[in-house]
């Protein structure tokens, strides 16, 4: 599968390790930045060519680590086709996946440790969208959602 990566300083550490960790595991993985650490980055830019990238279907999904994860998750949700969550335990992570078709996950890289965010990981790159009837009419409402109020 091939995966983005995006961190800002909060999350730089962590977003190193997982890049080491995916591609071990086989995954192909796109670094989206930051490519050093600068605690003066600012999450809202550093999102911006990983949610681009999902949105425009260059990687299969998005990893984006920030100091809670909130922030990441809020800028990448402004990006057409992207659906992000803040994650931070397993159900969800896989959950998202096949109810919701999440294509961008969003860490905590100061809230959790690095075995629960790789959990998450697999947990998240593991699942896939469940095309049953109820699931695809929510996922066409949400974006019904996204183009009626697109500015």
């Amino acid at each position: 599968m091939k995966i983005g990566l995006a961190a800002d300083h909060a999350g730089f550490e962590q977003k190193q390790q997982l890049i080491k960790q995916l591609r071990e595991a086989g995954h192909d993985v796109k670094d989206y930045g930051a490519h050093q650490y600068d605690a003066q980055d600012d999450y809202p830019d550093i999102i911006v060519p990983l949610a681009e990238a999902v949105s425009k279907q260059e990687v299969d999904r998005g990893i984006a680590v920030c100091g809670s994860g909130v922030g990441v998750s809020v800028a990448a949700n402004k990006f057409p086709g992207i659906r992000a969550a803040l994650i931070t335990e397993s159900y969800s992570a896989h959950q998202g996946v096949e109810h919701d078709d999440l294509n961008l996950m969003c860490i905590g890289g100061r809230v959790i440790g690095p075995m629960l965010i790789w959990e998450l990981v697999q947990a998240f790159l593991n699942a896939e969208f469940q095309k049953e009837e109820r699931f695809q009419r929510r996922l066409d409402k949400v974006i019904a959602l996204e183009k009626k109020n697109k500015s």
